[in-house]
């Protein structure tokens, strides 16, 4: 499988959780504007891909971690905040003013770092957690090809998100149960690592259970094949990742 990968573009992504009382804990998803080039209209978490500025920033940051690593991380603390206003992973409390200045710095085009020198601020890469990490092959014939890390972060407190209203066009907050089920009522879309990643998110009920498992599961790169199953193509994702299912019949699958 490994020669039949293409390098991809890095990227990442962070599933944000807040607890609930009652209730499975509510993760943030976002849609994706229509207009935009990969997955137009889908339901995601919030993400994007490592730029420049992110491995100038890890190179003064990293602390034990690699470099590629940090970068990522890097890269899903400033998606975050760029695409719904939430400042995860800072290492103290932030007014909603202060939040909403650096979200316009970064959408005025300022890096990361530059904005956190300017503010006095610092960000712990340690608070997001691996959860996997996706990388499709070129036999997948994906519209586009990013090595995909997933992280999990808990919602900061007295934070409100809100859509960018360019790369997003609505956002909500809900378990993985309930995602899963409103995109089988045809009332949403999403793309075959969302889905089955919100089946792995839906086992567990509250971020500390999750966090735990996380712990305890590799993070293996995710590269799905075809394979012929009861006389049906599907879509195959490996079986000792975590994932309560692990494939899906072609004709159903979205992948981009």
């Amino acid at each position: 499988m490994t020669d039949m990968l293409c390098e991809g573009r890095a990227a990442a992504t962070v599933v944000i959780l807040r607890d609930r009382p009652d209730a499975a804990a509510e993760i943030l998803m976002m849609e994706r504007a229509s207009s935009m080039a990969f997955a137009a209209g889908a339901l995601v978490f919030p993400g994007g891909a490592v730029d420049a500025g992110d491995h100038a920033l890890a190179a003064k940051i990293a602390g034990g971690l690699p470099l590629d690593e940090a970068a990522a991380r890097i890269a899903a603390i400033r998606e975050t905040l760029e695409e719904s206003g939430l400042a995860i992973a800072f290492t103290s409390p932030l007014a909603a003013d202060r939040i909403a200045a650096m979200r316009q710095a970064l959408g005025a085009g300022a890096g990361l770092g530059d904005i956190l020198s300017d503010h006095g601020l610092e960000i712990a890469l340690d608070r997001l957690l691996p959860f996997a990490r996706w990388h499709p092959a070129r036999l997948e014939q994906a519209q586009r090809v990013f090595d995909t890390r997933f992280y999990i972060a808990e919602a900061p407190e007295g934070q409100a998100a809100s859509v960018d209203a360019t790369e997003n066009v609505q956002l909500f907050w809900s378990s993985a149960a309930e995602t899963l089920a409103r995109c089988d009522r045809g009332e949403g879309q999403i793309i075959f690592p969302t889905r089955r990643n919100l089946e792995r998110l839906a086992q567990f009920g509250r971020f500390d259970d999750l966090a735990a498992h996380a712990l305890s599961i590799p993070v293996e790169k995710v590269t799905p094949w075809f394979e012929e199953r009861n006389g049906e193509p599907h879509l195959c994702i490996p079986d000792h990742l975590g994932y309560p299912v692990t494939s899906e019949p072609m004709g159903t699958v979205r992948r981009a």
